[in-house]
């Protein structure tokens, strides 16, 4: 004898009662009894959420599944697609949906938004279309004078070998927005890549005037002093790194150079001890090498033999101290080791003239001239303007006539 059903739910009828499967532990986490367990699904519901499919994640999936977004209907949203082409551009780096997406809003926007363009711009130069990226990038600054869009665009002309025009967009960039420090750094960059040291320190100079604490113009400025035989200067720098919390193994080793050539001794081979402690395999020969050259200093060759060994253990292909490891074995009379040092030392680095050199100084030295004369002309080709390698030519030249 059941209950008839009338087919209409009365209020707590709809209750799940004791036996019919609820549990405990459902009824205490359910929410809202009565109501969220029977209430049906509603049209609207399913309409909101076929709105929002395309950017819903799946589980395991990617955040966005880019391929089931439609870059037009999004476009026409002008926040939610900057949103997105942020997202595209530094999440899922796929510079063509993003180029996808900004042509779609730059349609939208009537081709007069400076920002889409710029992106678009971007987009374009991360494909490696860069005439492309250019155009796009001028007509932006056309609408809006932006230093990253500067920026950018220098990255173009430096992409295409151009630094003389990306140094041009710099300057044009610092009379509309002088004090921007990004800009400064960029064009010092370039004059340091064109070996032109005393135009880049200018625009460092800048830099800390406006910005005292940027490690970046400081540590340059260091390096400068100190191959401007400047030690002393190069150390207050380096000092100011280290007050502001720098600690890398690049800053002690650069220390204690400094301190070697300034005259604190005391502190030197503690630098490098510092410097050893927290250096990792790709810089530990740089480091090693650099204590050799502290040992030959002080007269140590024993010790500089030592760490010229370590420093070719962590780097096998470090030139100079093969070379000089070289110049200690000739200096223990073992000429065949010596020898063989040098050829190696001028194949693991075919740019470098000191081993050629060397190695025809050697042979010139041993009475082979020809051999001498074959491995000075290399020394020249790398170092055209070397003295010694002139001086060595012509005395080999006189003895040939």
């Amino acid at each position: 004898g059941g209950r008839p059903l009338s087919g209409f739910a009365r209020p707590g009828s709809g209750l799940a009662r004791g036996g019919t499967g609820m549990s405990l532990e459902r009824a205490m986490t359910s929410s809202r009894l009565g109501t969220a367990m029977t209430r049906p699904v509603t049209t609207s519901g399913r309409f909101v959420r076929l709105g929002t499919a395309s950017l819903q994640s799946e589980p395991g999936g990617p955040f966005i599944n880019l391929e089931r977004i439609n870059m037009q209907k999004y476009a026409a949203r002008p926040a939610m697609a900057r949103a997105l082409c942020d997202y595209i551009f530094h999440v899922e780096h796929n510079p063509k949906k993003a180029v996808e997406l900004c042509a779609a809003a730059t349609q939208v926007a009537n081709f007069k938004d400076w920002c889409w363009k710029a992106r678009l711009g971007k987009g374009y130069y991360q494909l490696g279309l860069y005439r492309e990226a250019e155009q796009q990038l001028l007509s932006s600054l056309k609408e809006q004078d932006m230093a990253t869009t500067y920026l950018q665009l220098a990255n173009i002309y430096n992409r295409l070998d151009q630094p003389l025009n990306a140094l041009s967009k710099y300057e044009e960039a610092l009379e509309k927005i002088p004090h921007e420090t990004q800009l400064l750094i960029a064009a010092a960059r370039v004059h340091e890549a064109l070996n032109q040291s005393s135009k880049a320190v200018e625009f460092h100079k800048k830099v800390l005037a406006l910005e005292a604490s940027n490690v970046e113009s400081l540590a340059c400025l260091a390096a400068f002093q100190f191959y401007s035989d400047q030690p002393e200067v190069a150390l207050r720098y380096y000092r100011r790194l280290l007050q502001m919390g720098v600690d890398s193994p690049a800053l002690w080793n650069n220390l204690g150079l400094s301190c070697f050539h300034s005259g604190q001794f005391d502190m030197c081979l503690t630098c490098f001890e510092r410097a050893l402690q927290s250096a990792e395999s790709d810089t530990q020969g740089d480091i090693w090498y650099n204590v050799s050259h502290i040992a030959i200093g002080i007269g140590d060759l024993g010790l500089a033999y030592q760490a010229l060994k370590v420093a070719l253990a962590a780097d096998p292909s470090h030139v100079e101290a093969q070379n000089n490891l070289a110049v200690l074995e000739l200096k223990k009379g073992n000429i065949e080791l010596a020898r063989g040092a040098f050829r190696e030392a001028h194949r693991l680095g075919p740019h470098a003239f000191e081993p050629p050199y060397n190695s025809a100084l050697l042979s010139f030295k041993l009475g082979d001239s020809q051999e001498s004369y074959n491995l000075v002309t290399k020394a020249l080709e790398c170092y055209p303007e070397h003295a010694d390698s002139k001086e060595l030519l012509q005395q080999l030249r006189a003895k040939f006539v």
